[in-house]
């Protein structure tokens, strides 16, 4: 059981917008051509101000660092795509698919972060072999088990996967899911999460048979509670949920305005079973970003 406070990295977004450089592999985005990009931005910044100050106010320990003008990085709200930390002072930094994305790995957040002993493992170097691995983005991480599961995608490399694996000491647990119209799902937080004794799945999104009983196997050992969502559900990004714990050592359980009100009754009763939910607006952010609560947080483990 966990009972140190969390510590999550946040950064605040000067240029937030729609990336039409990850529009092609992300479902998720849906513009609306007569907003200006000025309005966008002001309403993701009202957005993320409110979520950062009801994470403080609920006693989660946030470091929020300031998104650069320049140079233009529209999605740089999303730290957890391209940096990651585990026990033992491990530091990740991935390897992105959109050019415009990398621009968002800055040295001073790295430095901040850095200690003496610290073990930097940098996959950026990938890229130019066009292999891809968007943090805690492609992959989910059972901490408690050191179980790791990823949703093979074109952001995703299986090889790349396997290789920080082991490099971490995690057992790696691979699939392929889909949406409602068969097109690859971008990322996996978006359709699983883990918390302690729980777990959101979208399980009609994993069509191979082995591969879903592979999955529910894997969380059913680890003693995990599958809470099963709908392909609605993840599109409103049920699947995109985060525990965190307060200075109390009281879990919360992080989510967008969106994902709650998708939730039928008795889902978010067993949720409940596992900590205060804590649900936010986000609809700005979601509807251009093409990502919610959990793809804003990167937590600090160490």
């Amino acid at each position: 059981m966990q009972n140190k406070m969390s510590n999550v990295l946040m950064v605040r977004p000067v240029r937030f917008g729609f990336n039409e450089q990850t529009a092609g592999s992300n479902s998720f985005q849906q513009p609306t051509a007569s907003v200006s990009a000025e309005s966008i931005q002001l309403k993701a910044l009202e957005e993320f101000d409110a979520f950062s100050s009801t994470l403080i106010a609920s006693g989660i320990d946030v470091k929020i660092i300031e998104d650069t003008n320049h140079p233009l990085t529209p999605d740089s709200i999303f730290p957890n795509n391209w940096i990651s930390f585990h026990e033992n002072n491990k530091l990740v930094v991935y390897p992105m698919l959109a050019e415009n994305r990398r621009l968002e790995r800055r040295e001073d957040i790295i430095n901040i972060f850095r200690k003496k002993n610290t073990t930097l493992i940098d996959l950026s170097k990938f890229e130019s072999e066009n292999m891809f691995l968007e943090g805690t983005g492609s992959i989910v991480f059972d901490y408690t088990n050191k179980i790791a599961y990823a949703n093979i995608s074109p952001r995703t490399d299986k090889q790349l996967f396997y290789q920080l694996c082991k490099q971490l000491g995690y057992q790696s647990i691979t699939f392929k899911a889909v949406d409602s119209k068969k097109t690859d799902i971008y990322h996996t937080n978006v359709l699983m999460s883990i918390g302690h004794g729980f777990s959101v799945l979208c399980e009609d999104c994993i069509i191979d048979k082995n591969d879903l009983k592979k999955v529910k196997k894997s969380l059913k050992e680890s003693n995990h509670e599958i809470i099963s969502i709908s392909y609605k559900q993840m599109n409103s990004f049920a699947g995109n949920i985060y525990q965190l714990y307060n200075f109390e050592g009281k879990s919360l359980i992080v989510l967008s305005e969106q994902a709650y009100k998708s939730l039928k009754v008795d889902q978010i009763k067993k949720l409940e079973q596992y900590g205060k939910l804590l649900h936010i607006p986000l609809y700005t952010i979601e509807q251009y970003g093409g990502g919610s609560a959990r793809c804003m947080l990167a937590e600090i483990k160490y």
